[in-house]
């Protein structure tokens, strides 16, 4: 009998994530790292990954990235963790240059072959995207867990922080959402062919265009979605840029079949952390349904790229999305001056 790997953890992909509260309140005593004056980007602002500047043309980009399966295929488990880890270096407007696997399996449990095909996906992806796998650490672990340490470059000018979007701004979603939905359709047996080949394909779809996104004039700001869903991603992007937001639920791309089952009441357990966590800083407008809300909660694995850019480069930046192939690349919404709120029309 084949070994479900989702059914050797307890959660998957970026829905393993801490709830946004909870993980608040455990860095809240983390002392600041003022010390470091080459430190461009460290913990203050939530953002995608750590920056530290070595000289006048490059700064290092360093970010990590694991967690257990969201899907039972070993091999598309590894390509979607890579996908997922090296979006961060993409996210900053980086290019990554090597990554170091981080491995925990229950060795007496799961076959090694089974193992191989997960290392050997994500060795995939970090041979697709032009970087070595150089290395890394393995455990004995009770549950599947596999992930990158991911190394990168980027131009001091051309870093892409999560905390300065200007008001005025453009917000450009680079994938549509709804993968932890359909994540946890084909763990209750729900999913179809079609919608786990649609959830493949848009969590191994790597985010590279970001780093030509970088380079375009007028874009401000960048992230990535991922465990704390839009509206918790975009909600760093507000208080790192002290903004208020504005989110067009119609507007916001989704997975085929993903608002089938969201408006069944089928999603992962992240949704309800994350509403819990952030919920009070979000006003939907009686229109917007209970399950959109969902949706725009709902935790994304290898999510897509978050653009805050200008309206003047809002066209340049939807054609290098759709010409990279991200078909369903959409203008959602602005940024406001105001408190560091979202409201969801």
């Amino acid at each position: 009998m084949a070994i479900k790997l989702t059914q050797l953890s307890h959660g998957g992909g970026c829905g393993c994530k801490i709830a946004p509260a909870v993980l608040a309140q455990m860095l809240a005593k983390l002392p600041t790292a003022q010390a470091f004056p080459q430190l461009l980007v460290g913990v203050e602002t939530a953002d995608d990954a750590a920056v530290y500047q070595i000289n006048a043309e490059q700064a290092v980009v360093a970010t990590t990235d694991f967690f257990m399966p969201i899907v039972d295929d070993a091999f598309d488990f590894g390509r979607i963790a890579a996908t997922n880890a090296v979006s961060d270096i993409y996210a900053m407007g980086g290019t990554p240059i090597m990554a170091l696997a981080i491995v925990g399996m229950p060795v007496n449990t799961l076959p090694v072959e089974e193992i191989q095909q997960i290392l050997a996906g994500g060795a995939a992806v970090a041979q697709a995207a032009g970087f070595p796998i150089a290395g890394g650490h393995s455990i004995d672990a009770p549950e599947p867990i596999y992930g990158l340490a991911v190394i990168g470059l980027v131009h001091p000018s051309r870093i892409k922080r999560n905390a300065d979007a200007q008001a005025g701004d453009r917000l450009i979603l680079g994938k549509p959402l709804g993968v932890g939905i359909l994540g946890t359709a084909m763990k209750k047996g729900l999913l179809d062919g079609a919608g786990y080949a649609e959830l493949i394909a848009t969590t191994t779809q790597l985010n590279r265009v970001g780093s030509e996104i970088a380079q375009i004039p007028g874009v401000h700001a960048m992230t990535d979605v991922t465990g704390f869903g839009l509206l918790g991603h975009l909600l760093e992007v507000c208080r790192g840029s002290g903004l208020a937001a504005q989110i067009n639920a119609a507007q916001v791309p989704l997975l085929a079949s993903a608002a089938g089952f969201a408006q069944q009441g089928i999603g992962p357990g992240a949704i309800e952390r994350n509403l819990a966590s952030f919920g009070a800083e979000v006003d939907f407008d009686a229109q917007v349904a209970d399950w959109q809300q969902r949706l725009l909660a709902d935790a994304q694995t290898s999510g897509g790229l978050l653009v805050s850019c200008s309206a003047e480069s809002a066209p340049a930046v939807l054609a290098a999305f759709h010409a990279a192939g991200f078909a369903q690349a959409a203008d959602i919404g602005m940024l406001n001056a105001g408190a560091a709120r979202i409201s969801v029309v």
